[in-house]
């Protein structure tokens, strides 16, 4: 599977706000995408509960899975953008 390693961009990491639009995002794609830290398990980017159990905080490395390439980059722009802005 296609993977991408990006940084956490929001300021306060994956939580709430930033995990709600990344989960939404990934379940309009419609395709099977995971995200992990180092060390971790994948989790389903499609659940916002899942997201905040990374516990990655600005500055994170993490990485995006899938085999979809459009997800694939929409998820991981996501990630990298600040999405508290």
């Amino acid at each position: 599977m296609p993977t991408r390693t990006v940084t956490v961009g929001s300021s306060i990491g994956l939580h709430a706000r930033p995990a709600a639009i990344i989960a939404e995002a990934a379940v309009t794609a419609g395709a099977s995408i995971t995200l992990s830290v180092a060390g971790g398990e994948p989790v389903d980017a499609g659940s916002a509960l899942m997201i905040m159990t990374l516990d990655a905080k600005q500055g994170a490395q993490v990485t995006v899975a899938s085999d979809d390439e459009a997800a694939l980059n929409t998820i991981s722009e996501l990630v990298a953008r600040d999405l508290d802005a």
